[in-house]
């Protein structure tokens, strides 16, 4: 089982970047939800932890302990940007980051980036910061900055549900490329039958119930329902009592017969 930590920057008294009607705390906990349910139905063999599910404060240091002491095989802290200029999207490591954190940040940004692409978001590129939540974290971590909340055409993507999408969809990717997840297998879709179309192996027997009154001769390919099962067992009954009393008629007389044709004998 494959454990991913996702953590939702800032939180509770912390909005983080707030601009264009936007607070960063929002943006960034509708992504980790989003990751989280994403990779666990679509990918098997994976657990996604959260720093945060609801709108809560928590410490830096706080987070990279509860990431550490679960074991996490990889930590992706989401954040967005602030500060102006042209906007765009990046991703950091930490400077001294090890080799197995820059090919993580390497297919994670490659893969956010791609679908980032056709909305017209600017690539910042990969870059290395002393960042906590790179720092401390012992497993591979890397730190996504998607768009800049301070940038009015940035704000208008992150309003787009076809962007936070394609964050979501970019960040599950990612992830699941560099843990080699394996999706789950897809089942078969089942062609819906024509309840009214008979089956013709069933053609023979469908005409004598139906002539026999067990069934009234529609909808031969429906499921039965229990009240349907009861009728059909009633007049079942009804029918094989009817039978029994017929038979016990003629054995009646049959019997009255022989006894008629001993006394003529005597």
């Amino acid at each position: 089982m494959k454990k991913v930590w996702i953590d939702a920057g800032h939180g509770g008294k912390d909005p983080g970047a707030s601009a264009n009607g936007l607070q960063e705390k929002n943006v960034v906990l509708e992504v980790s939800l989003a990751v989280k349910r994403q990779l666990e139905s679509e990918y098997e063999g994976v657990q996604v932890f959260l720093s945060r599910s609801t709108d809560v404060f928590l410490e830096l240091k706080d987070r990279t302990e509860k990431a550490n002491a679960a074991g996490a095989d990889v930590l992706v802290s989401i954040h967005c940007n602030a500060g102006g200029g042209s906007g765009g999207f990046e991703t950091y490591r930490y400077t001294s980051a090890s080799v197995a954190s820059a090919a993580f940040q390497n297919l994670l940004h490659t893969e956010i980036m791609s679908r980032l692409k056709p909305f017209g978001v600017i690539d910042r590129n990969q870059k290395a910061a002393n960042l906590h939540m790179c720092r401390e974290s012992k497993m591979p971590a890397v730190l996504t900055e998607n768009l800049f909340i301070d940038v009015a055409s940035d704000a208008v993507k992150l309003k787009r549900q076809e962007v936070i999408n394609a964050l979501i969809d970019g960040h599950v990717a990612g992830i699941a490329k560099h843990l080699e997840l394996v999706r789950m297998e897809e089942k078969p879709v089942t062609q819906e039958r024509d309840i009214n179309q008979l089956s013709p192996w069933a053609a023979k027997d469908w005409k004598e119930a139906t002539e026999n009154g067990y069934i009234d001769g529609s909808r031969p390919g429906a499921p039965v329902t229990r009240e349907e099962n009861a009728v059909i067992m009633n007049r079942l009954h009804k029918n094989f009592m009817q039978l029994i009393a017929n038979n016990s008629e003629r054995l009646a007389a049959l019997e009255k017969r022989l006894q008629f044709i001993e006394a003529k004998k005597i």
